[in-house]
């Protein structure tokens, strides 16, 4: 079945930077766009980073272009965000998710904590 499963979350400092990672399995990695999410406390879930299944051309919100970078390693089924320049607003469990035959997939989720 279709797994996908995210780390690399954790506390740090506003300013610095984290690389998520989320492995899938269960499906032709290489075959479907890949996609970041997060959630903070109160608030909707919102796309943060697309990667495409052709060219790996990449897609990002306005507000977070410059500061996020997704990337992909089709040999190893993983997908990364790498996030710099941290905010205290970045706080929040940021998701992989992947869209198969028109059903959503995510992961467990990963925590991202951004002191001041």
């Amino acid at each position: 079945q279709v797994q996908l499963v995210e780390s690399g979350g954790g506390l740090v400092e506003a300013g610095g930077s984290l690389t998520l990672s989320c492995v899938a399995s269960g499906f032709t990695f290489s075959r479907y766009d890949m996609n970041w999410f997060r959630q903070a406390p109160g608030k909707n879930r919102e796309l943060v980073a697309r990667i495409t299944k052709y060219n790996n051309a990449a897609y990002y919100p306005d507000s977070l272009r410059g500061r996020f970078a997704i990337s992909r390693d089709n040999a190893k089924n993983t997908v990364y965000l790498q996030l710099n320049s941290l905010k205290l607003e970045d706080t929040a469990v940021y998701y992989c998710e992947c869209n198969i035959n028109q059903g959503s997939f995510w992961g467990q989720g990963t925590q991202v904590t951004v002191s001041s």
